[in-house]
């Protein structure tokens, strides 16, 4: 399990409700002209004192500001609309996004549900609340965000360090929070998978396979939101809110769909799909290392009896059946915002969040697992004479010993599946001063603390060390005992029957059957001052101009902290132990100056620049960040606009202090098996001897394993990024807004770890000597997993990545007489590049239209998401249909690339275009109560299945469950209630 053992610690898309222009506070019932998604001129939070206002990706604040910046609006209604219970989901639809962490992820999950802009990675884009961080980078989970609390969700695509600091390389997410609820609040939703399996080329497989089919017509995935919020306006000096809310999430097993029902190998030639699985299956592998017949693989028989044959893949064991689709779910949230102005000069504000969200992953049952040397005594009175005299040859009998590799995984009996309980408990709170001290002149002094708790219990996991000593068994009187309750060094131990198919005692499962335990913490505190002045009022401005000269001016400083620790059998098990720290003090300053307004030809243009110095505790100098934007309206209906921001981000603390560890990832050792990919002269580059070639064993599952962990040396990454856009607002087209906007994104010497498929590729395909030199293999038998093979995999400051492309935003209302009004609102991006250079100088590919083991999960070169509203006259009723579009993509390793290219498949050589539509109705119940009703995933689409050794990082159960639907169709119903 890749983050269980590797790093723990480590649209065309939205409509209007109701109307054309954009509310500016929820409501119970949206008015009329409230769109869903927009991508117009940002809108403006609640205006504070001194009639100013802000925007997202800017500290700014003057009136009729509009941002320079890409910024595409989500809607409180558009989160209603699609019945989300986790935000995550709202934003992953989003065509500008990537899924990354989310509730889909099961075998490998943190527990955290996180945000990937411009597929960049979740962690080079800065996550918000009210325009203050959320947590930590590396404990960034958007769980933690209140949905139905939600007021809009600004996303600003392109760098914006200058403004909000380290982290916003591919941009910001801000969540705008209701914080002005004067009376009570209250919303409630249920909803649950419908889906109908009648995919019949996969059920004939899975049956002729002697596997169970998925049920005909599953009903799972219930989920349950409850929410209650209060509020009270303190005259017109402030006000107090405070939420409750409550979510519970049942599981989807992959048993109970077609395209997951069996892990999906390909055959022979690659052209078609097979149940495939793990030769650590329930009868038991043994694979000798030391005696006659090292290097032979054997497999129990199928009825019982203590007798091996040559092992091959018919044995192999359905991994997929008992897995999570989508994880059960508990959480708790409960939070408040209080603000009280004193007087025009001193307005004191704060908020305080809390959840605790508890969630369980699970897999396959727990195996013996083939990479960890396990050593049995010929003389074993458990092992069968035939086993014994092809173990031991004519050792057998004797007190003597051999190493093997074991593959053997119970699942009667007492064996259960594994199960990882992740908890997570976060606290946030925050408190400032602000008001205006003068004329135009206003001061904000705040403080944010942040606390992000993270348990992990990993149960029904066999403890290898404890497995190894109940193999070792001698007869006592005729009983069998283990040597170590003998000799004393472990009087608890059970002798282990691991000879024939479900020997393995009850009492034994208690023996072997250890929970491991995990912890992490991590803190952040924040302290910024600012002062922003907009000095129209003192003439200091120029001559074509209304307005004045604005600026900002201020002071940050961050300390970040992160402990992470592990017990006794996780430090066994590999997981290693971390504690770093550092603080970085910040001065930055931003300033507008309007050129001309009013004019002919010159509605507005104005010019924004903003620069930061940061000095961090961990780097030897500091580090400068800067931006500068131009606007210009030649008439009202058209303006023109665009940027260049230089952005870093510096390494995080589990990237800087991580420890270094062994894990799983999905790969393939091209030098196994008896005649394998690659050639002896290639292998051996790799570490292969002439007496392993063609005697390999081959990486169970396609899971090889990586040595990863943290890098204090680490340098910062930097960003440079361009956008430049246009917005037509035609006064002969009313309630019609579009917008174009290009963006080019290239980040340098970016920290990451080289995917281990790749360096496998590359050395394979060029025998470069850097990757071949990450090969560390088991010096006995070649194995590229276990113990002792692997594929290093640290972080490190790597070579670029670049995209670019055009965002599309259309958003239109139109009135139809008295039959109400039709709104349509579409977000789209066009991808043009996606481009990786793995080291400086070694070349480029790019995964523009292409998904696979290297590119990972798909980047079609257009997506969208659009949605059709139409509204009653009456503004209590309607009916709204959304589109969401994901192009096609192409296998990469089909390419030519040498960076991408590796075995031909005709099997998902191309996932075809993909259209999902979503239904939804709401209704005005009486004043005050709406009524939602919807169905996501209406005609039931399957995804498409892709054999597991394609998949790559959140990829699980055949699929790429963040990309495509998973659950199949859906229903939802939701009231909410507002006096």
């Amino acid at each position: 399990m890749l983050a269980h053992r590797l790093l723990r610690s480590t649209a065309p898309v939205a409509l209007a409700l109701a109307g054309a222009a954009h509310a500016q506070a929820p409501q119970a019932q949206p008015p009329a002209g409230e769109p869903s998604i927009t991508t117009a001129p940002a809108p403006a939070d609640p205006e504070p004192a001194g009639g100013e206002v802000t925007v997202t990706g800017t500290r700014l604040r003057q009136p009729g500001l509009q941002s320079n910046s890409p910024i595409t609006d989500v809607s409180a209604a558009e989160i209603r609309l699609q019945g989300a219970t986790n935000i995550e989901n709202v934003i992953n639809r989003l065509p500008q996004v990537t899924a990354a962490a989310n509730e889909n992820v099961s075998n490998g999950s943190d527990g955290t549900a996180r945000i990937n802009l411009r597929n960049l990675g979740d962690n080079r884009n800065l996550i918000l609340v009210n325009g203050q961080r959320l947590l930590p980078v590396q404990a960034n989970d958007v769980n933690f965000i209140p949905g139905f609390m939600v007021q809009r969700i600004d996303v600003v695509t392109g760098g914006a360090s200058a403004v909000y600091g380290s982290d916003a390389i591919s941009g910001v997410v801000n969540f705008i929070l209701r914080d002005d609820l004067d009376g009570v609040r209250g919303d409630v939703q249920y909803g649950f998978a419908a889906h109908h399996n009648d995919n019949s080329g996969l059920r004939d497989l899975v049956r002729r396979n002697g596997y169970a089919n998925a049920p005909n017509s599953p009903v799972d995935g219930q989920r349950l939101d409850a929410n209650l919020a209060v509020g009270k306006n303190l005259g017109d000096r402030g006000n107090i809110t405070a939420y409750f809310g409550y979510r519970d999430v049942k599981p989807i097993i992959q048993a109970n769909r077609d395209v997951s029902a069996c892990a999906l190998d390909p055959t022979d030639n690659n052209s078609a799909y097979a149940c495939g699985g793990s030769s650590n299956n329930m009868y038991g592998l043994f694979q000798p290392l030391t005696g006659p017949n090292a290097g032979t693989a054997y497999n129990n028989t199928r009825d019982g009896q203590k007798t091996w044959v040559p092992y091959n893949s018919s044995f192999r064991y359905n991994t997929a059946p008992l897995n999570y689709f989508q994880r059960s779910d508990v959480r708790y949230t409960a939070g408040g915002f209080a603000r009280y102005e004193f007087d025009p000069a001193a307005e004191l504000y704060g908020s305080a969040m809390f959840m605790d969200d508890h969630t369980f992953s699970q897999v396959a049952p727990s195996a013996l697992f083939q990479g960890t040397t396990y050593t049995i005594n010929c003389d074993n009175p458990l092992l069968g004479q035939q086993q014994g005299q092809l173990l031991c040859g004519s050792a057998y009998g004797s007190g003597a010993t051999q190493d093997l590799f074991i593959g053997y995984r119970p699942v009667a009996g007492n064996a259960r599946p594994r199960r990882d309980d992740l908890r997570r408990i976060d606290y946030r709170a925050t408190a400032g001063l602000r008001g205006e001290i003068a004329r135009g002149i206003g001061y904000d002094v705040s403080g944010l603390y942040s606390r992000a708790l993270f348990r992990e219990t990993y149960m029904n996991d066999i403890d290898s060390a404890r497995a190894n000593r109940g193999l070792q068994v001698v007869s006592v009187n005729g009983t069998p005992t283990c040597t170590s309750v003998v000799n004393g060094s472990d009087p608890d131990c059970v002798p282990l029957d691991v000879f024939r198919y479900n020997g393995i005692a009850d009492s034994a499962f208690g023996y072997i059957y250890q929970p491991s335990s995990t912890r992490g913490l991590d803190e952040e505190q924040v302290y910024s001052g600012s002062i922003n002045a907009d000095l129209t009022s003192y003439g200091v401005k120029l001559p074509w101009a209304d307005q004045g000269l604005g600026v900002v001016l201020g002071v940050e400083h961050r300390r970040e902290k992160l402990r992470f620790t592990a017990d006794a059998l996780s430090q066994q098990k590999g997981t290693t132990e971390s504690f770093g720290q550092f603080h970085v003090t910040e001065f930055f300053s931003e300033v507008r100056l309007p050129i001309a307004e009013n004019r002919p030809f010159a509605e507005e243009l104005s010019i924004t620049g903003g620069y930061r110095y940061s000095d961090y505790s961990n780097l030897s100098k500091g580090v400068s960040t800067y931006k500068g934007e131009v606007s210009w309206a030649p008439i009202r209906a058209l303006r023109l606009r665009g940027s260049y921001n230089r952005a870093i981000r510096a390494p995080n603390i589990s990237e800087l202090f991580a420890g270094q560890q062994i894990g799983n990832v999905s790969a393939q050792d091209p030098c196994s098996g008896a005649t394998p990919l690659a050639s002896a002269e290639r292998c051996a580059l790799t570490g292969v001897t002439a007496a392993q070639y063609g005697r390999i064993i081959a990486c169970p599952t396609d899971v090889c394993s990586a040595l990863g962990g943290g890098n204090p040396a680490l340098r910062p990454e930097e960003a440079d990024t361009y956008t430049a856009g246009v917005v037509l607002s035609p006064s002969f087209l009313r309630g019609v807004s579009l917008s174009v906007d290009y963006f080019n994104i290239k980040v340098r010497d970016y920290i990451a770890s080289i995917p281990t498929s790749l360096t496998i590729s590359q050395c394979v395909a060029t025998g470069d000597p850097f990757f071949c030199s990450l090969f560390k293999r088991d010096p006995r038998n070649g194995a590229l997993f276990g113990e002792n093979g692997y594929v290093v995999s640290t972080t490190q400051n790597t070579g670029s990545l670049q995209t670019s492309g055009i965002d599309l935003g259309l958003n239109a209302a139109v009135p139809v007489g008295g039959l109400g009004r039709v709104d349509l609102s579409l977000v789209g991006t066009w991808l043009n590049e996606l481009v990786t250079e793995p080291l400086p100088g070694l070349g480029s590919y790019d995964c523009k239209g292409l998904f696979g083991p290297t590119c990972g999960q798909p980047s079609p070169e257009w997506r969208h998401q659009a949605r059709l509203t139409w509204t009653t006259p009456d503004d209590k009723g309607a009916v709204s249909l959304n589109w969401r579009y994901i192009g096609a993509t192409r296998l990469s390793s089909n390419t030519a690339d040498p960076f991408l290219a590796g075995d031909a498949y005709t099997l998902n050589s191309r996932i075809g275009t993909y259209n999902y539509f979503d239904l939804a109705f709401t209704a005005t119940v009486r004043e005050g109560v709406s009524l939602r009703l919807g169905v996501n995933n209406l005609l039931d689409r399957d995804p498409p299945a892709i054999v597991q050794g394609l998949l790559s990082a959140f990829g699980n159960g055949n699929i790429y469950p963040g990309v495509y639907d998973v659950a199949g169709r859906s229903f939802f119903a939701g009231l909410s209630a507002e006096f």
